[in-house]
């Protein structure tokens, strides 16, 4: 039987090639074995976009083989409403991809000593890879929204014989009772940074932070605090997590009036936007706030596209747009007064115009009046 220290090597050498991760943060991997945080039952990864059960009890074997694979655990389905064996719902937690823990720790630049807020305790192995990093002198405080959730991390981090300061509560209000924080790290994507986070560091301090704009990728987000109580910072890289509890989008999507609803047509291909560079997205997204998902399907006409935009503020204006195999006009439709498609294009073009630069070109500033986006220069503001 392979040991939980090989099979950690093993995995530490699969995912050394995509993370830019350093000695520091593997050297917590060893000490900290994953498997020691995974409920006896979860969601892997199937090998066709979907996910498989994987049991403890019933094969040992299997469920170490998934654990201690690049990949995510999922851990809950529907806020806990769905039995996990259903294996259907909406994702709600999980133990996120090794690969990508390795790259937020790194990006996060910790240090002996520090003092740390971790928003999303989750399984609870990032809150004890997080101690092992401060050390004895540092301090780790973690959050947890889900108290079911939250309870089980505390098991398994007592088990483990790794002590942070848990707290069950919403992460976007921080943890002002333990600041100042050296460092904040965030398990959750957001849409928007809440600057309680910002107060609540230190100068010099640093966040990181899976970073959903809505439209495109997601993009990993580092922001520096500034005297003064500004941050600002740029995307390193992508990571995708779930979306904050606070910050979810409304799922209501109907129309108010019929004369709210509009059908019209377009000569722009929608997979032209739907699959533009990362860029792209971090242009649309800090341009327009709209936000967007696609897929292939097919229905009683054959194969079809589709791109859903949505305004997240309003659950009231949303519309589609697809495309079909063999046609040059392609059908739009929107809900409300606000023209989503005809904006997405403008935001879509004046970033071709700039020169369709990549994300490394774009950064954000968190100040006490919200959150800016940017090209090049903080005042370059989108």
């Amino acid at each position: 039987m392979t040991s939980p220290d090989d099979r950690t090597e093993a995995l530490i050498h699969e995912i050394s090639a995509l993370s830019p991760a350093g000695g520091r943060v593997y050297d917590a991997f060893r000490a900290v074995h994953r498997h020691l945080f995974i409920p006896p039952v979860g969601l892997a990864d199937a090998g066709d976009d979907s996910k498989r059960i994987i049991d403890r009890a019933s094969d040992p074997q299997d469920w170490m083989a998934a654990v201690y694979t690049d990949t995510v655990i999922v851990t809950q389905l529907d806020d806990g409403a769905t039995p996990l064996r259903e294996a259907a719902g909406e994702y709600t937690s999980s133990a996120s991809a090794p690969s990508t823990v390795a790259d937020l720790l790194e990006w996060l630049t910790i240090e002996p000593g520090h003092r740390v807020l971790e928003i999303g305790t989750g399984t609870g192995w990032t809150a004890a890879l997080l101690s092992h990093l401060v050390g004895a002198g540092g301090a780790v405080t973690s959050i947890e929204v889900d108290p079911s959730v939250a309870e089980q991390a505390a098991k398994s981090l007592a088990a483990a014989g790794v002590h942070p300061h848990l707290v069950v509560g919403d992460g976007a209000e921080g943890y002002p009772e333990h600041a100042p924080f050296d460092r904040v790290h965030v398990t959750c994507g957001i849409r928007t940074v809440p600057y309680g986070w910002v107060e609540q560091a230190r100068p010099g301090g640093v966040i990181v932070a899976p970073y959903r704009p809505g439209f495109g990728v997601d993009h990993a987000l580092r922001l520096v605090v500034r005297s003064g109580g500004v941050a600002h910072g740029r995307f390193p890289g992508f990571a995708s997590y779930m979306l904050m509890r606070a910050q979810r989008k409304p799922r209501t999507r109907a129309a108010r009036r019929p004369e709210d609803k509009h059908w019209s047509s377009t000569d722009i291909d929608p997979r032209t936007v739907a699959y533009a560079p990362p860029g792209a997205g971090l242009a649309i997204s800090a341009l327009t706030g709209i936000a967007s998902v696609h897929a292939d399907d097919r229905d009683e006409d054959g194969e079809l596209f589709r791109l859903w935009l949505s305004d997240p503020a309003d659950p009231y204006s949303w519309g589609t747009v697809e495309w079909r195999p063999g046609e040059t006009e392609f059908e739009v439709y929107q809900v409300g007064s606000r023209p989503l498609w005809d904006e997405v294009v403008d935001a879509y073009f004046r970033w071709v115009g700039w020169g369709e630069p990549g994300p490394d070109r774009f950064g954000m500033t968190v100040g006490p009046d919200g959150q800016r986006v940017w090209l090049d220069d903080p005042g370059r503001v989108l």
